[in-house]
C-alpha cells in the first residue's frame, strides 16, 4: 500500500459539475505537483527519488493529459447512410454515446464541411454517376453484409477507407472513424 497522501486517495468524482476536460486537467495539476514533491523531497533529503512510483505518476499523468487533449476536440462528425433506416439510426445512437456528432440517413444527401460517411454498400445500387463521384470524394467507409470480391471491389472503386462487414462492433466503426478523421 502507498503512503497516505502519496497516491490518489480520494476518487475523482468531486461533486462540483466541472467538464472532463476540466476534470482531467485538475487531476494532472495534482499528479505533476506529487511528482515534483517527490523530486524535491528526495532532493533536500539527499535519498533517491521512488523510481517506482514516480513511474506510476507520470503513467497517471500522460493518461490525463490525453484525457483532456479529446475532451478538447470537438466531436467528429458522421453520417450513417444505410437503406435500412431502423439500423442506421441505432448505429448513429451508439455512436452519439462514443462521443461522436452522428446522424442516420435512409438515402444520400450533401455532406457537412469535415463529416464522416458511413455508408452501406446497398445504398450504391440506385445512385447515378454524379452520385458515385461525390461519393468518391467523401472517401467512405463501407459498412455492408456482403464480403465477396466484387463488393469489396465496388467499395474500391468508390475510393473507401475502410470495409467492415456487419454485423459491426462499434468499436471497430470508432476506430475506422478516428483513422478516417486523421487522413
Amino acid at each position: 500500500m502507498s503512503p497516505p497522501g502519496s497516491r490518489r486517495s480520494v476518487g475523482s468524482d468531486t461533486g462540483s459539475s466541472r467538464s472532463p476536460e476540466a476534470a482531467a486537467l485538475h487531476r494532472l495539476r495534482s499528479t505533476l505537483a506529487r511528482i515534483k514533491a517527490e523530486l524535491e523531497l528526495a532532493e533536500a533529503d539527499g535519498t533517491s527519488p521512488p523510481v517506482g512510483r514516480l513511474l506510476e505518476d507520470l503513467e497517471e499523468a500522460f493518461s490525463l493529459l490525453s484525457v483532456a487533449e479529446e475532451a478538447g476536440e470537438p466531436a467528429p462528425q458522421v453520417l450513417i447512410v444505410d437503406d435500412d433506416g431502423r439500423l442506421a439510426e441505432i448505429t448513429a445512437k451508439g455512436l452519439r454515446r462514443l462521443g461522436f456528432d452522428a446522424r442516420a440517413s435512409g438515402s444520400l444527401r450533401g455532406l457537412r464541411a469535415a463529416e464522416v460517411m458511413v455508408l452501406d454498400l446497398g445504398v450504391l445500387d440506385a445512385l447515378a454517376e454524379a452520385e458515385l463521384a461525390e461519393i468518391r470524394v467523401a472517401r467512405p467507409i463501407i459498412v455492408t453484409g456482403a464480403a465477396d470480391q466484387a463488393s469489396r471491389a465496388l467499395a474500391a472503386r468508390v475510393n473507401a477507407t475502410d470495409y467492415l462487414v456487419k454485423p459491426v462492433d462499434l468499436e471497430e466503426l470508432r476506430a475506422a472513424i478516428l483513422r478516417r478523421t486523421r487522413t
